[in-house]
């Protein structure tokens, strides 16, 4: 009962931070580029990465630990199939690319907005949404890792 609640919060955490970057990235960002004017468009784009960053930043929590509380249960790291190292490395990866957004292309994005100053704002934004499709690619690698990589061990 416990593993499955891990696994069911660990899926969770994919589907909120792997779904969120394709919605930004697919649907959102392009409709309001389409749509409203940076004046507008900015504001609106660093207030929605404001709100789902913070989903991220818990996922990547609930990733972590659901991911190590999993892989004890199963028996440590010599225990379980190399898929398993693989996700793990590639959510490292993920993190870390996560937290660089967070920590410098965002902040930035928040002070460029503030100050009206669309072209860096925008230049921000554009850091952001590049990184961010890397993210998305790796996050879905990860998932074919996840759902077909048992044939890696």
């Amino acid at each position: 009962m416990l593993y499955d609640l891990l696994r069911f919060l660990h899926l969770l955490a994919v589907l909120i931070w792997v779904g969120g970057m394709f919605l930004m990235h697919v649907a959102v960002r392009p409709t309001a580029v389409a749509l409203l004017p940076p004046p507008q468009r900015l504001p609106l784009l660093a207030g929605v990465l404001g709100r789902f960053f913070a989903w991220v930043l818990v996922s990547v929590l609930i990733l972590l630990g659901s991911g190590v509380a999993m892989i004890l249960l199963a028996g440590g790291w010599r225990a379980v199939p190399a898929s398993t190292h693989a996700m793990f490395a590639l959510r490292l990866l993920r993190s870390a690319i996560f937290g660089y957004i967070r920590a410098v292309p965002f902040p930035r994005l928040r002070a460029a907005v503030a100050a009206q100053q669309w072209p860096q704002a925008a230049a921000r934004l554009e850091t952001i949404r590049r990184l961010v499709a890397v993210n998305l690619m790796l996050g879905v690698l990860t998932v074919a890792v996840a759902t077909l990589g048992r044939g890696m061990s």
